[in-house]
Order: structure tokens, then sequence, then C-alpha cells
């Protein structure tokens, strides 16, 4: 009994080591076949794994201002190296209004090797609010540093925003829009903070900032610091966009202090 025990051990390792490996934020791209709202768009996953559960939220999406967001569960199976994931509704979108969402089942593989890690396989579904089915495709997703949608909930009126550029300094410029209006335009990120602040408007609980790359310096991709000041709360988010995706969203969502 006790030579099985180092077997045992490493199996348990490596098993737990790759469900560790999932968690985070995946990013790629979806096809699907004729009748879809886009021949080809993006998705990001946001992927938390606990044994064998998985759970997390989905953002599909032209760009930043067109996605829909849903949540999803699902089952890793440790031994295949497998992914089965079910969304299981939608909770916001801003789409065309000829565009449905679709609520989609994922079966994923995955792949690591030396430079990358990989998630790739097929899907399908349904129409939100219907049984009609929708047009199934193919998916591939690669784990991502960072996520181009971030949500933080703040309790106060007043929010600071001062941008970095996120280590090496190399000319990565950057404009800002705060609900779509210009704030920052072609400013270069430095050692000193590109500040912006933000006011909260209490009646309406949601607000909009997208970051824009501009360029991408001299070592890509476009990448910074953002420290936001939110009352005496302080939060830290590593932003990065490439020749695909030059926009990274931050909603902050207004929600009453606690008496």
């Amino acid at each position: 009994m006790s030579r099985l025990t180092p077997t045992i051990f490493i199996c348990l390792l490596t098993c737990t080591a790759a469900a560790q490996s999932l968690n985070g934020t995946w990013r790629g791209k979806l096809t699907q076949g004729p009748g879809g709202c886009f021949p080809v768009y993006f998705i990001e996953m946001q992927m938390k794994v606990e044994g064998s559960k998985v759970t997390g939220s989905s953002y599909h999406f032209s760009d930043v201002s067109n996605f829909v967001k849903e949540n999803f569960e699902g089952v890793y199976d440790a031994k295949n190296k497998t992914v089965r994931i079910l969304e299981t509704g939608v909770l916001t979108f801003h789409i065309p209004p000829d565009c449905v969402p679709c609520i989609k089942t994922y079966s994923l593989a995955y792949e690591r090797t030396e430079k990358d890690q990989k998630l790739s396989g097929d899907w399908g579904g349904r129409m939100m609010n219907s049984q009609v089915a929708c047009p199934p495709g193919k998916i591939t997703l690669n784990k991502e540093a960072s996520s181009i949608f971030n949500e933080i909930k703040v309790d106060t009126g007043n929010i600071r925003l001062d941008f970095y550029d996120n280590a090496e300094i190399d000319g990565d410029t950057i404009s800002v829009t705060v609900d779509n209006q210009s704030v920052v335009s072609h400013q270069r990120l430095g050692i000193k903070p590109l500040t912006v602040n933000v006011r909260i408007d209490l009646k309406k609980t949601e607000h909009e900032v997208v970051m824009i790359a501009e360029n991408e310096g001299s070592i890509p991709p476009n990448t910074a610091l953002l420290m936001v000041t939110a009352g005496e709360k302080r939060y830290r988010l590593f932003l990065s966009s490439d020749a695909e995706q030059k926009k990274v969203l931050v909603r902050f969502i207004y929600e009453k202090p606690s008496a």
C-alpha cells in the first residue's frame, strides 16, 4: 500500500495544477453557421474552478460597446482534460435590435504548451426565451493575463482614475471616454499618471469608462496600470489591448453604502 502513495500523490498534484490553470480569463473567437448575427465574433470567459465544478461569466462581443454577458456553470474532467459548460442565463446585453442573444453550451478540450494555454471545441445552443436552435460553430480560447471587461462596485459618488504605463515606458498612448464622452485624447502613458475624475450620478447606478489603445508603443501590446480610488477603497487593474482588441471597459456600479 505504501508503494502506491507517491504515484497517487503525483496524480493529485497534476490534476490540481491542471484545474487551477483553468482559473482566470480566457479570450478568443467563436464562429457560427449561416443565420448568426456575426459570422465570427469574440468571446471572453472569466472562469473559476473548484474541484470538478466550473462557474463564471462569459462575454460575447464584437467590441466592448456591443456585447452580451451571461452566467455559466459546468464540469471539469481532470482525467481527460475536458470542460463541459452550460450558460444559465443572460445578465445584460448591448447589441443591435435585430440580434437575439444565444444561450450556449460548450464542449472544450484543454491543451498546454510551452508558450500558451488553449481551450477549443464545439458549441451549440438556443435563442433566448425560445427553443429555436442557434447555428452551431467552433470556439478557440487562449489564457489571458487580464480582462477587457471589468466591473467594480463602489459606494461613493467620486472616483479617481490614475492611468500609468505598465512595466517599461515604451510610448503607449491612450484615449479615455466616460459614458461615451471623451475625457482624454491621444495622451502618452508614463511614470506620472493621467488622471480622470468620475462623478457618479446617484440616480444612474452604472457608469462606463473605456480605455482606447491608440498605438502599441515600441513593445506590443499596449498595457496600462489603472489605480482606482473610490472613497477609502483602492483597486489596481492591469489593462491590456492588442491589434484585435483595442478597447478595455471598466463598469462602475454604484451601491448605496450600508448604514
